[in-house]
């Protein structure tokens, strides 16, 4: 059966639009093919009402459609990772991608900026601003190097920060900018959890603090309230009523010993004090007959004088008791108390029941802890500025624990080993918390300073080897590094890193250091 003109017609239109069809299906996978090597090309429809004429690339989720409320009827390109492990932007033939690089402890940020899938790297013109999550904001400029651009600054740690690039390609009437968003060691925490953890933020100002040299040191006992007790006479031990680390008054008995000697001192004065009332006596008698005219003066002469011989002797036996602590009476010729000479503790004990000891043994050491001396040594450049009466500030490593005190001791010589003079602090230790023995830091202050930034004492920690301070943000706080500089113990000024009104973790800071411990500890697996 012969086709007509019109079916011919027809069947050949048919023909057309498969041909045309099949081409966009090819053209379409094609497209596929360039977003899977990173380079996206999308139109982008500019409205009327476009007053600025800026082309915007934006990273939004994959299956991102414009919603109505866009009213500058913008289209949004989805933002995939680059060839280069950044976020990749595209509009039009053009693309940009920007990535945080990282070499030999630097960061900068890079751009790769492609045109038609080739590189673009002459007649482009970059730039922009990064602002970082305490609000401070730093301008960013790019040079060319071998196929990308990159800023001229180092980002300093901690790499949280938004990052505005704007880039104007050659024969492009309007620029086109893009975003890079960086967000680690940031530590998310509520409002709540902030409260519960009670973390007070306080807010960077400037303040008074005094400079001040800091010297390494050790708690000692104060010589000057310590004492080691020796018997003074010789004996075997009868009791020991005191046991070491007991605390002891002036005058408390320490322990009983059975000495001879103390025996034989103990009946010359008895001798001593018969002799005198015998002598007395006579001298009464010898004075009588004298004033009655009976006896001579000679012999009244000779019983005064034989009187006051026997009141020496009794004065010489009564000292010689006197000057070993032992008491004129006792239960027993023989028995010698020993008695604590202040207030105290017993520190050493070095004697048992029925022991033999010596009149010099070196059986007792008591010392008044409530009053201890921090010692340090200090070398010949810094004798100008410790000088005695300069107030110190003392800390421990082994506890929170802080003390003030002043210079009560500057060595005159320099050893000639070390070359370096000692000097100490007489602190007052009323709850025994300076023990013998501990090591502290001895900070000496010398004149008022006024800083422009300071935070308080508490509010410092050491991160990755260095000092930093917890800065809060929106919705948790962020490690920020530090460089500090004098410090009274309470504040502590800080010269890099930290500016005025910045609002920081003071109280429980430490809490941050281990959350940021925690958090390191699970990056790294």
């Amino acid at each position: 059966m012969a086709m007509t003109k019109k079916q011919r017609i027809a069947i050949a239109v048919l023909i057309l639009v498969g041909v045309l069809g099949t081409a966009a299906v090819l053209l379409t996978d094609r497209s596929g093919d360039s977003d899977d090597h990173g380079h996206e090309h999308a139109q982008h429809a500019e409205s009327k009402g476009h007053d600025d004429d800026e082309h915007h690339g934006h990273a939004v989720k994959e299956g991102h459609t414009d919603e109505p409320e866009h009213a500058d009827e913008e289209h949004h390109e989805a933002a995939k990772k680059g060839p280069n492990g950044g976020a990749l932007y595209a509009l039009g033939e053009s693309a940009i991608e920007l990535a945080m690089s990282e070499r030999n402890g630097q960061a900068r940020i890079r751009a790769w900026v492609t045109k038609g899938g080739k590189p673009v790297t002459t007649g482009v013109a970059l730039s922009g601003e990064l602002q970082r999550a305490t609000a401070d904001t730093m301008p960013l400029r790019f040079s060319a190097k071998d196929g990308y651009f990159e800023s001229d600054i180092d980002i300093a740690e901690p790499h949280v920060f938004d990052a505005t690039v704007t880039v104007q390609l050659p024969g492009e009437k309007a620029p086109m900018i893009a975003k890079l968003s960086k967000g680690e060691g940031k530590i998310e925490l509520t409002d709540e959890q902030i409260k519960t953890a009670a973390i007070g933020i306080q807010v960077a100002t400037s303040a008074t603090v005094q400079s001040g040299l800091q010297f390494p040191g050790e708690i000692r006992f104060n010589e000057d309230r310590t004492a080691h007790v020796v018997p003074r006479l010789a004996g075997v031990v009868e009791a020991v009523p005191a046991n070491i680390g007991q605390q002891v008054k002036k005058g408390q008995v320490l322990a009983v010993i059975a000495s001879t000697a103390l025996a034989e001192l103990r009946s010359e004065l008895l001798a001593a004090q018969k002799r005198l009332d015998l002598a007395r006596t006579t001298f009464e008698r010898e004075k009588k007959l004298w004033e009655q005219r009976i006896s001579a003066e000679q012999d009244y002469l000779q019983a005064r004088t034989g009187l006051q011989e026997a009141q020496i002797a009794v004065q010489n036996a009564q000292q010689k008791l006197t000057a070993i602590g032992a008491g004129t009476t006792s239960k027993g010729l023989n028995r010698f108390e020993l008695r604590a000479p202040f207030d105290g503790m017993i520190v050493e004990k070095h004697l048992a029941l029925g022991e033999a000891v010596k009149e010099d043994a070196n059986i007792f050491t008591i010392s008044d802890l409530s009053s201890v001396w921090a010692e340090f040594v200090v070398s010949a450049k810094d004798l100008n500025d410790v000088r005695v009466g300069e107030k110190v500030t003392i800390s421990s490593a082994a506890f929170h624990g802080k003390a003030e005190g002043n210079v009560s001791y500057v060595g005159s010589l320099l050893g000639e080993q070390t070359r370096t003079a000692k000097a100490r602090v007489t602190l007052i230790n009323p709850n025994m918390a300076w023990r013998p023995g501990l090591f502290v830091t001895v900070n000496v202050l010398t004149e008022n300073v006024q800083v422009p930034v300071a935070v308080s004492a508490d509010a410092v920690q050491e991160v990755n080897g260095g000092t930093a301070v917890f800065v809060a943000v929106p919705g948790g706080f962020l490690v920020q590094p530090v460089k500090i500089g004098r410090s009274n113990g309470k504040m502590v000024e800080v010269t890099e890193g930290l500016k005025p009104g910045t609002r920081y973790a003071a109280a429980n800071s430490f809490i941050l250091k281990s959350e940021l411990g925690k958090a390191s500890a699970e990056h790294s697996h």
